[in-house]
This record gives structure tokens, C-alpha cells and sequence, in this order.
């Protein structure tokens, strides 16, 4: 770094990785400082500088640095932050330490944790410390790379592995295994060591009822809900397996409960079905909470929820390594949270892309014309939630409350503000109804409120309510 490197850095201020220090007398208030950017993204402290940001530097011999490197050595676990020596006028230095974010969070200084929060530096909060004190023991020793206690090969389902590895070799993901035999099969996925089954072994292909007694976080919770609220159930079930199996189960659910959108376009006669939601966003949401959910959690499940304006697909556990819904929104790093069970999903070919599901999800959503995405984390589940703008009626699974014909009607209503005659409904609906079938299902649809009377008369134009 130089002095013209420097210039833009002071002229901006000090802020959530940058900080000005006039002199070393102050290196214990710059090491704690180093130890919050340890603990956060990163920064900058630039010795020399004064705290509006003018530049101008220190005297620095060999006992400078030397009392400095000494300061730095508290913070535990030793981290190797960047010392730099900038000239500037007069003989006088600027000493410049840069870290990135630390790789064995969190960092203590003399005992403590430290956070930034804008231009301060503040102690770290239990809660703060210990949460990432979990992801660092996570990352060492993870629930999935434990053994599987008890649990053997012959009561896998050989046939998923078998696919898994056939796929993840077509698609360059993986190395074509010694031998097709189960235990090179899963010694290739990471999934066998010396011999023994790790329980993302079990998640992955274990046999239902054997998870249903071993492994009952293995589980899914699926319901339809009448209105948007949870006080009356249509459809309530649930369903142990392993996570190939329940995102089958999960997609079926969805397939046979979702609302059908109906749509009409100008140049085609023929009305266009449409799932409600977009399945590759669905599907994309179900691999993710299946994947990143935290199986240590010995009563959570996956949960999927569909109620009259929305989808809710929940998974136990939080977001982690810096990660917040608003994060997942912009490109970020892919830290799966169980990567052994994250891998074969990818070689499987259900995620395509490590980054990127949340950007797909979104993706997805607005080219269907829904409204945005939503992501939450209450520290004990996360939450993607769908939401439709308008109202859809429901045309599966047996509880419809409308007539195909009121579908109908309504759907060409919700495709235009300008609203539409009677004579224009009856001719887009076709020549097999009748216009006296067409006034009655208008009729009711009015009585219960779904749409606008233009009055008398048929020139008028029928609106949605």
C-alpha cells in the first residue's frame, strides 16, 4: 500500500472496517478493534491518522512494531493480521493492519469479545459469542459426519445411491467410483469411514420406519389451512423418511393440494393452467431447508403449510455464518450448514448451483408475476414464504367451493382492470356454454361478493371485486 492508496481510505472516515488511530500509544484499542473485525467482515486500522482523517504518520522504529506484534499476539485463536509500513512526509510512517473476516470465530482479546457496530468497537454479546462459538465446533464436528450407531449398509436404499452416483458422475461432478458395489459407492460420496456409516449416510437413504424410530427428526409435516390462518384444517398429515424420499413426498403434496392459476392471452383461444406456485422455486425451497436444516434438533422436521394467500415451507434451525435473509437476496458464499448431505443433493443434480438458490427462487417468483419472496429466521425455524396477489381458487383435491365455470369467469376477470362485457366473457369462455349459464354464474359470483355489477344492461363491464 501507498500514500494514494491511502487517501481515498481516509477521506471516506471511519465506519464498520476502518478505523483511525493517531499513535501506537493506542494499540490496545486498536487490538481490540482487530479482534471485532476478526469477529465481523474485516477492516482496516491505519496508525498515523487522525480521527477526522488527516494523515500524519508516526515516527516508527523496530520497537514499534515489535510492541505492536506483541499486542496483536493476545488476540486467541492467533490470527495474522497484515503489518504495513507507508512513508509520508518528513520521515514520519503510516502503519497500516488489514484483516479479513477470521476463519475460527470468534476472537478474544485479553479475555474478551469484541463486535463493531459503525465507527465503535463494543464487547460481543453472550449471545453473539456463543452462537459462534457453535459454528466453529459445527464446522470441526458436525451431527452428519458422527457415525451412524447401529445402522448398516443393507438398510439403505441402494437403488437412490446408486443414483446419485450415476448422476453425479454424468454431470462431471464426481470421479467414476472403483467398483459399483454399495460401500465404494458411499465411501466415494464421503458417507463411509473405515468401515463405518455416518448418520448423513442414514439422512440421505436409510429405510423409513428405521429413521421413524432412530432418527425422528427425519420428518415432515405437511397441512392445508381454510383462510390464512392455522384455526381450521383441510388436509393434515406427516411423513418419516429419508431426504429423498420426503422431498418426493413434499412435491406430491404440493402437486395435489396447490391451487391451478388459470390465464387467458390475446393470441391464443385455449385458457393456460399454471401451477400457483413456480415448482422449480418450490422444489428449490424444499431442497434447501432439507439440506441446510440443523438435524441435532431431535423434535424438528421440515414443515409445508399452504394457506389461501401464501406458501410456507419451514426447516428447524437458523441461518448461520454471518447469513440473514437480507443476505440471501445478493450473491453470497455457500456455507451449507450440513455439506456432506448438501454434496449429494448436488450431485444428484436437485441444487444446480452452491449461492445461488435464493437468487433462483426470486428469479422464478417474479417472472410468474408474484410478489417478493420472503425469507425469515426466528432463531428457531427459517421460513420461505410464497404469496399470490390476488385470489386463486382452489381446484384439487376435492374441496373446490366454485364451479370450473366460476374459475373461469374469474380468472378472465383477474386478467384485466378494464373489466370485461358479458358478451366479451361468453365469447372467450367458448361455444359450449350458454349465455344464460354465463348470467347465472355472474349472479353468483356477485352474491358472494367476488365481483362488480356494471348495472343494467349488457354493454356494461364486469369487474373483479
Amino acid at each position: 500500500m501507498n500514500i494514494e492508496q491511502i487517501a481515498p481510505l481516509t477521506a471516506s472516515g471511519e465506519s464498520e472496517t476502518l478505523e483511525f488511530k493517531e499513535t501506537t500509544g493506542t494499540r490496545r484499542e486498536a487490538a481490540r478493534t482487530v479482534c471485532a473485525f476478526l469477529n465481523q467482515e474485516g477492516g482496516r486500522v491505519l496508525f498515523g491518522v487522525t480521527r477526522d482523517g488527516g494523515v500524519v504518520g508516526q515516527q516508527v522504529g523496530e520497537r514499534t512494531i515489535e510492541e505492536l506484534s506483541a499486542e496483536l499476539r493476545q488476540i486467541d485463536p492467533p490470527a495474522f493480521p497484515t503489518v504495513e509500513r507507508v512513508p509520508v512526509d518528513g520521515g514520519r510512517e503510516v502503519i497500516v493492519i488489514s484483516t479479513g473476516r477470521g476463519s475460527t470465530r470468534p476472537y478474544i482479546y485479553r479475555g474478551n469479545a469484541y463486535r463493531r457496530v459503525g465507527n465503535t468497537t463494543l464487547a460481543l454479546s453472550p449471545e453473539e459469542y456463543n452462537r459462534m462459538l457453535f459454528e466453529r465446533m459445527h464446522s470441526e464436528q458436525r451431527w452428519e459426519n458422527q457415525p451412524a450407531a447401529g445402522w448398516s449398509i443393507s438398510e439403505l436404499d441402494e437403488a437412490e445411491i446408486r443414483r446419485v452416483v450415476a448422476e453425479g458422475v454424468r454431470r462431471g461432478r464426481m470421479d467414476e467410483p472403483p467398483s459399483r458395489e454399495p460401500a465404494d459407492l458411499l465411501r466415494g460420496l464421503g458417507l463411509l469411514h473405515d468401515g463405518v456409516l455416518l448418520r448423513a449416510a442414514a439422512v440421505l437413504f436409510g429405510n423409513g420406519e428405521r429413521l421413524e424410530v432412530d432418527m425422528p427428526q427425519c420428518l415432515l409435516r405437511v397441512a392445508r389451512f381454510q383462510g390464512t390462518d392455522k384455526m381450521k384444517f383441510l388436509d393434515n398429515r406427516q411423513f418419516n423418511g429419508n431426504a429423498f424420499a420426503l422431498l418426493v413426498y413434499a412435491e406430491r403434496f404440493l402437486r395435489d393440494s396447490l391451487p391451478i392459476a388459470a390465464r387467458f392471452e390475446a393470441d391464443r383461444f385455449d385458457r393456460i393452467d399454471e401451477p400457483l406456485y413456480p415448482p422449480l422455486a418450490t422444489r428449490e425451497a424444499l431442497a434447501n431447508a432439507l439440506c441446510h436444516r440443523d438435524y441435532s434438533i431431535g423434535g424438528g422436521s421440515i414443515g409445508v403449510a399452504i394457506y389461501d394467500d401464501r406458501l410456507e415451507i419451514t426447516s428447524a434451525g437458523s441461518l448461520h455464518f454471518g447469513l440473514t435473509p437480507e443476505k440471501l437476496f445478493v450473491p453470497h458464499e455457500s456455507r451449507p450448514w450440513n455439506p456432506l448431505i448438501a454434496r449429494a443433493f448436488h450431485r444428484r443434480g436437485i441444487i444446480e448451483e452452491w449461492g445461488h438458490g435464493t437468487l433462483k427462487m426470486t428469479d422464478l417468483t417474479s417472472e410468474a408475476g408474484l410478489p417478493m419472496l420472503e425469507i425469515e429466521d426466528d432463531g428457531w425455524c427459517v421460513t420461505v414464504r410464497f404469496q399470490h396477489g390476488q385470489f386463486v381458487p382452489q381446484r384439487r383435491g376435492g374441496k373446490a367451493n366454485f364451479s370450473e365455470r366460476q374459475e373461469m369467469i374469474l380468472s378472465l376477470l383477474d386478467s384485466t382492470e378494464a373489466g370485461l362485457t358479458r358478451r366479451e366473457i361468453l365469447g372467450r369462455l367458448g361455444p359450449y356454454v350458454s349465455e344464460r349459464q354465463v348470467r347465472r354464474a355472474l349472479e353468483e359470483l356477485l352474491n358472494r361478493r367476488l365481483v362488480v355489477s356494471p348495472g343494467r344492461g349488457k354493454s356494461g363491464r364486469w369487474r373483479r371485486a
